[in-house]
């Protein structure tokens, strides 16, 4: 298709006007060149009559490059602008006698001119022409005018140019000239739509455009065509049982439904497909009925502009569809932790890409603003606001002209430049950076720090080793681990196991839930009993397997006993029939090697917390001796100051007062070390004392809630000592 769309756009768009001068189609500058092109390249590339030798081709019909038909007739249209459709400034009235505004609905000229006969003189509507409005470079244009339709010869379609040349069919109210006609390409089955487009703005001169648009309008000719329509109704199939799954899925899960992304992107993946197989259907089917009606009327004009319209937009849902479907295999390649990094990264640093993205943009639609108001009238890259949006992308990526904003504005300009590289490249884009790089850091580390999971390579994996288990390529884990066992002879520890079964293909989850199972004191080593524990268990297993392979009529696996903790539920429901032996009723809920898992942490949980509660209490009765302390030295110090108060009340003498001083404090210090002699005796013992002195056994200790309210009480004791 490239290259069918080249060959046409060189042909009428590079071919210069005449052999004296450079001007092709694209630097039209004036109506004298448009009158030039229209009698030069546009009918030399329209009509080739003759071969390089001068024999003539078939009458009536013109094959370009000898290769392209020419359906039906070209046709010319053009649309005007009423004079006096702006407003002249009292001043120059009288020098000024016509205006014609620039174009739009309201000041479409429709009342007939020229020879005010026929349809290149008289005003043809929309509906009439089954035409549609037209985005150009400077405005949108309806798809009504003055058209004329030309000839499948070169000599009548030159005198009907000649005709409208000579009666001044473009003047000044013309704002817009469309060149439109189809080929078509027998050997690629291809067509290719060419609308060439010659804006007059209001400004004088001209502005070129020009669409070639190559589609492919019969669909099914060869036998590859076929083969892609088998594809596109199995397409519809698959289409159609993945609505009534979302369907049933959106009535049973209702709007939790679209809390998840991925069920979002599926739900537009099937809108889109569906409109794409309705536009689809609706061209295939009409293209026939206007075909038929160009083969009955050669000297018509072929309107393929909707169906060209109609599978330029099929093709851009395709492009949509199979985008979103690249975008949904993030959700599959999740399983692998690597894979997963980008989508965490990305979910994590959201909030502060937002509240960046937020200053950038301020700042970024500010130089914008700027750039429009100073070098718009003089730099084609800031001509327009949106222009100026882009032009600045590309100066961040290093794609500027220099020498025109400078050009432009010799102060401002260079300060512009200037900043804005700095702020924006220097600083905002390396902030960006910045945040994306510390999340993406963080994210890695707590990756690293996670226990890796099931990832897609190891459900592969263990699909092909259940697969060669079946196929009897490979040893089952029940006789890994017997052969295990016979090497170790006595005593067997985990790390001997885990490099012995590691080395056969086995996962670090499936040697640490059997050797869980067993090592019932935790000491990481299977003693005499529990190393026999595990053999006649294995024994036992390989009975179960002898009994369901000889029970069916090809070999199945024996892999039910190393139960991980990752298994899916498929080698459950697969395992569950010898399986269940060992693990009773539980088939409907956690297996026996993660219910021993599960105790075993809930043992270490309730030994560490006790171990916890231990030094609570300890923390609880030194509290409260020193609370005693404090009560004791306050009641000392009390009778202390009566006694020098009574003293001194009946004048007694000091010899006396002093000895009873030395009996009190003798009294309380024998008092004090007897009291740290029962502490240390009761620590060593491992007793904690209870608020009366007396020990504090295991069964009488306080809950935490106690716990708490004894340590608050005795923090506010020890603020007002």
């Amino acid at each position: 298709m490239y290259y069918y769309t080249k060959v046409m756009s060189q042909l009428f768009l590079d071919t210069p006007l005449s052999n004296d001068e450079k001007t092709n189609f694209k630097t039209l500058a004036s109506m004298g060149d448009f009158w030039k092109f229209a009698e030069g390249p546009l009918l030399g590339g329209l009509y080739w009559d003759a071969w390089y030798n001068n024999k003539t081709l078939p009458e009536n019909q013109s094959f370009i490059y000898y290769e392209n038909l020419l359906l039906g007739v070209p046709r010319l249209r053009q649309l005007k602008v009423r004079n006096e459709s702006c407003a002249i400034h009292e001043d120059l009235r009288d020098e000024i006698q016509d205006c014609y505004n620039m174009y739009s609905m309201g000041n479409e000229d429709t009342s007939p001119f020229g020879l005010l006969s026929g349809t290149a003189w008289t005003y043809a509507k929309e509906e009439d022409l089954n035409g549609s409005h037209h985005w150009g470079l400077i405005t949108t244009y309806s798809g009504g005018g003055y058209y004329l339709d030309l000839s499948r010869t070169r000599e009548k379609t030159a005198a009907k140019v000649k005709t409208l040349k000579e009666n001044l069919w473009l003047d000044r109210g013309t704002r817009v000239v469309f060149i439109d006609f189809s080929v078509y390409n027998a050997n690629i089955n291809l067509f290719c739509v060419v609308r060439m487009v010659v804006e007059f703005p209001a400004t004088g001169g001209t502005v070129t455009s020009w669409q070639f648009q190559t589609v492919k309008l019969i669909r099914y000719v060869s036998n590859f065509d076929y083969f892609v329509a088998a594809c596109e109704i199995a397409f519809c199939l698959f289409i159609l049982y993945y609505v009534v799954e979302e369907i049933l899925e959106i009535r049973i899960h209702r709007l939790y439904y679209f809390r998840s992304l991925w069920n979002c992107l599926d739900i537009l993946i099937i809108v889109l497909s569906l409109a794409a197989v309705v536009i689809n259907i609706y061209q295939t089917s009409t293209v026939k009925a206007v075909l038929k009606y160009l083969l009955e009327n050669q000297e018509t004009f072929p309107n393929f502009e909707r169906l060209t319209s109609l599978q330029i937009q099929f093709n851009n849902l395709a492009a949509v569809i199979v985008f979103f479907s690249w975008v949904k295999l993030f959700k599959f390649i999740n399983f692998n932790k690597t894979m997963s990094q980008l989508s965490s990264t990305m979910s994590r640093c959201a909030k502060d890409v937002i509240g960046f993205a937020i200053m950038f943009f301020i700042i970024f639609l500010a130089y914008a603003q700027l750039a429009y108001l100073v070098f718009g009238t003089q730099v084609n890259d800031f001509s327009t606001f949106q222009a100026c949006i882009f032009t600045q992308f590309r100066i961040i990526l290093g794609d500027f002209d220099f020498a025109k904003i400078e050009e432009a504005n010799r102060i401002l300009g260079p300060i512009y430049f200037t900043t804005f590289v700095f702020f924006i490249f220097f600083i905002l884009l390396n902030m960006f950076l910045a945040i994306i790089n510390d999340t993406y850091s963080e994210v890695k580390a707590d990756m690293a720090q996670q226990k890796s999971e099931m990832e897609l390579a190891d459900l592969i994996k263990k699909g092909c080793n259940k697969a060669m288990v079946k196929l009897r390529l490979k040893n089952t884990t029940v006789d890994d681990i017997s052969e295990s066992l016979r090497q170790a002879g006595g005593k067997l520890n985990f790390s001997e196991l885990r490099q012995d079964l590691k080395g056969k293909g086995h996962t670090d989850a499936e040697i640490e839930a059997i050797f869980a199972k067993y090592d019932q004191d935790g000491d990481q080593e299977l003693t005499e009993h529990e190393h026999q524990q595990m053999r006649d268990d294995l024994e036992k297993e390989r009975e179960d397997l002898d009994l369901e392979r000889s029970s069916l009529p090809r070999p199945v696996s024996g892999r039910s006993f190393p139960r991980s903790l990752d298994d899916s539920e498929e080698d459950d429901d697969e395992d569950s029939g010898h399986s269940s032996r060992r693990r009773g009723s539980s088939s409907s809920g956690v297996s026996y090697e993660e219910f021993q898992v599960l105790v075993r942490r809930v043992d270490r949980m309730e030994h560490s917390i006790g171990s916890i509660v231990s030094k609570i209490d300890a923390v609880i009765v030194k509290l409260e001796a020193m609370e005693r302390a404090k009560l004791k030295r306050r009641d000392v110090l009390g009778r202390l100051l009566d006694g020098v108060t009574e003293d001194e009340r009946l004048g007694r003498d000091n010899e006396i007062h002093r000895e009873q001083m030395e009996r009190l404090v003798r009294e309380e210090l024998e008092r004090w070390e007897s009291d740290d002699t029962v502490s240390q005796m009761s620590h060593r013992l491992g007793t904690p004392l209870g608020g009366n002195g007396q020990p504090r056994s295991r069964s009488s200790r306080p809950s935490s809630s106690q716990s708490i309210e004894g340590l608050e009480g005795a923090g506010s004791a020890g603020s007002h000592v």
